[in-house]
């Protein structure tokens, strides 16, 4: 579900808290995008949950018909949010700080009975708001921002009330101080929402490709092809699809018919079209630019490709990395310590410091309403919505906030060779049959039909054809190729030149050998090509000082010519999937690593490495292994990766450092008495407005 009205780390652990009192399991609160998850049971009532949560002060955000999010709020107010409660509460405190101006004497203004008037509308509000939120996390055991702001202006007004009721309103009147407190937080709390939501807007993009419309295929009763418009939610795997040049495809499709250049940079980042055809597969929320298909939904809902980088992203929002956990700890003692700062401040202020009474609660107010929790709990979060919506946008997605802090202090960059730094489309170039050559093809494609290596792939793609052997059983084994048993007990094996060290004495090197019961039945040569942007990628890294390592299963030949070509400072070739985890854990204790690798053999290392890397093309295995996946093909946004991971990191050092600075300094000045409560508020909610802007930077900062 969506909550609103979340605005630091203690209002997220107030609602975990909640929640996994109810008895939810897996419960996850992200109050940056306000998303909460859990594991609920059958027997737990959603709508009591709902009220549960609205009763602790926040609000649960539902769709309404026409798929509008509404906020839905169980206080005893209609407000729905900051925005309408700051104006409310405004129209009766602009009167009251009229008086406050030096050159404006409006003597009724000064009356403490219209002063009190004034206020009543205004506290009855805030307590509304701050007190139910206040009580709730205080019951909860985690007080939230709203314990200073309840404590501050309930001082203030009953202070006055006090003084009003004893005949003596003129010593003790700080009804404005309540009033102007409770307002201006309001207001600050609206500028911190919409701030933060900024920090949300590229995520909000890819969201809202979701919800379009899509041209349904059906037929009547005598076969008769018929289109009608449904809304793409509506749609079920199987159902058949038109999708005309400029609109967006309804869901994750695969083409029946026809052929189209589709911009996918809404998941890719590459805005240059690319062309589809027959089989291929098109992702939903992608734009057909030019041309006309058909096409079959192979995914809805949560199935779909954009769902599931939604879903990535946001669970990495709610991890928390290394860097937060001090701040944390900070924030959940953050309030106590402020209120015992306060009670300090009155009580040293008027036994102490020779300060009326009036003065050293004004002073002690101010303390309490300047102090900002929630920039602490601001400062991580916030930095890393901006860096994983950067990433997103760009086709650099990050399963975890962690790896976005570890890449700032990658030192050296390993990569696999073949469909990493190569294109991984392959070719034959030659081969040579000891067999009957017809014959040799169809035991090739029989077997590498079931590969999941790029070579493999590619061959059994050329060579295709409808008679392939039946295998008895049939297997892939990492590093080394193919090997299966036909029906009659033959054994075969594709593989790499290693299969063949035992019984072939042919001193030259070739892509894949074929075997018969350990005999060489036949060879084949493989043409692949450089990445056009592997050369660019390898100088942009040595120019930010790291290593790059080429760290492949192939020949030490074929590996030296990438290695000349490129300008990668080190090679490792000829290696088995273990020697790569092995070598991997090797480089890990000397220096932070990243792996980029492709293929079923690479799992292992990029799970090993510092940072695991992959491709979206590459297997599932590496893609699950991998902590960062690049899109179509996208090996040239490496640098940015790892550079949007460093600024990052630099982002979060800068909250912080703002956080606590504020937060050092605010107090003490408050407590010395060169502000004043309605600055303090005012002040405190621009500092969450700061943290907010600062990581927005992010969206447009050099970083590669």
């Amino acid at each position: 579900m969506k909550v609103g009205g979340m605005s630091c780390t203690n209002c997220a652990l107030t609602i975990d808290k909640y929640l996994k009192e109810k008895g939810l399991e897996n419960v996850k609160v992200n109050f940056i995008g306000g998303d909460v998850s859990f594991d609920k049971p059958d027997d737990a009532p959603l709508q009591e949950i709902e009220k549960g949560i609205s009763q602790l002060g926040y609000t649960v955000k539902k769709e309404n018909h026409e798929g509008h999010d509404h906020e839905v709020y169980y206080g005893f107010l209609p407000f729905k949010n900051n925005l309408q409660r700051f104006w409310f509460c405004a129209i009766f405190t602009a009167p009251l700080m009229l008086h406050m101006l030096p050159f404006v004497h409006i003597h009724f203004l000064m009356n403490p009975y219209v002063q009190l008037i004034l206020t009543i509308p205004v506290y009855i509000v805030g307590m509304d708001f701050f007190g139910r939120s206040a009580i709730k996390s205080l019951t909860k055991g985690v007080p939230n921002m709203n314990v200073l702001i309840t404590i501050g202006s309930t001082a203030a007004f009953f202070y006055s009330l006090y003084g009003l009721l004893i005949g003596r309103a003129e010593e003790f009147l700080f009804f404005e101080t309540a009033a102007t407190t409770i307002t201006l937080v309001f207001l600050g709390n609206y500028m911190e929402d919409k701030s933060v939501e900024q920090t949300q807007s590229a995520l909000k993009k890819l969201a809202v490709t979701q919800k379009t419309m899509a041209n349904m295929i059906a037929f009547d009763d005598k076969h008769q092809e018929q289109i009608f418009q449904v809304e793409s939610k509506d749609l079920r795997v199987g159902d058949l699809v038109l999708i005309r040049n400029g609109e967006h495809v309804p869901m994750d499709c695969k083409v029946l018919w026809g052929e189209a250049e589709v911009n996918e940079a809404i998941v890719t980042g590459e805005s240059i079209p690319v062309k589809k055809a027959t089989k291929d597969n098109l992702i939903g929320g992608s734009i057909i630019e030019t041309g006309t298909v058909k096409a079959q939904v192979t995914a809805v809902g949560q199935d779909t490709v954009m769902a599931n980088i939604l879903k990535m992203i946001k669970n990495a929002e709610t991890e928390k990395p290394p860097v937060q956990q001090m701040a944390d700890k900070i924030s959940a003692i953050f309030v106590p310590t402020v209120v015992s700062i306060a009670l300090l401040t009155l009580l040293i202020n008027y036994f102490f410091a020779s300060h009326s009474f009036a003065e050293s609660l004004l002073r002690s107010i101010a303390v309490l309403v300047i102090s900002c929790p929630c920039a602490m709990g601001l400062a991580t979060p916030a930095a890393i919505a901006v860096g994983l919506g950067r990433g997103a946008k760009k086709g650099i997605l990050f399963k975890n906030a962690r790896s976005l802090e570890v890449f700032k202090s990658i030192k050296q960059v390993v990569f696999d060779k073949t469909g990493t730094l190569t294109t991984g489309k392959f070719s034959i170039s030659n081969f040579k049959a000891h067999i009957e050559e017809d014959e040799f093809k169809r035991i090739v494609f029989s077997l590498e039909k079931y590969s999941n290596h790029p070579i493999g792939k590619s061959i059994a793609s050329e060579w295709k054809m409808k008679e392939d052997i039946r295998w008895a059983n049939i297997e892939e084994i990492k590093g080394l190729g193919m090997k299966a048993t036909d029906k009659e007990g033959n054994e075969y094996i594709a593989g790499s030149y290693k299969t063949t060290t035992t019984f072939s004495n042919d001193n030259d090197f070739h892509n894949v050998y074929i075997s018969k019961n350990n005999e060489l039945i036949g060879w084949i040569d493989i043409k692949d090509e450089l990445r056009e942007e592997a050369k660019d990628v390898i100088e942009k890294l040595q120019s930010k000082g790291i290593k790059t390592i080429l760290l492949s299963g192939d020949k030490k030949e074929k590996c030296l010519q990438v290695q000349q070509t490129l300008g990668i400072d080190e090679v490792i070739a000829e290696q088995t999937p273990e020697q790569k985890l092995q070598y991997i854990t090797k480089l890990n204790e000397a220096a932070p690593t990243a792996m980029v690798g492709d293929g079923i053999n690479d799992g292992p290392a990029l799970a090993k490495a510092t940072v695991g890397i992959s491709l979206s093309d590459a297997s599932q295995v590496a893609m699950q292994s991998a902590q960062v996946v690049l899109m179509n093909h996208g090996l040239k946004n490496l640098p940015e990766a790892l550079g949007l991971g460093r600024h990052t990191y630099i982002t979060i050092k800068e909250n912080l450092f703002w956080a606590f600075s504020y937060n050092i300094v605010a107090i003490p000045v408050a407590a010395l008495g060169f502000l004043s409560p309605t600055i303090g508020a005012l002040i405190m909610g621009l500092s969450d407005v700061v943290l907010a802007i600062n990581s927005i930077r992010l969206r447009w900062k050099k970083v590669a």
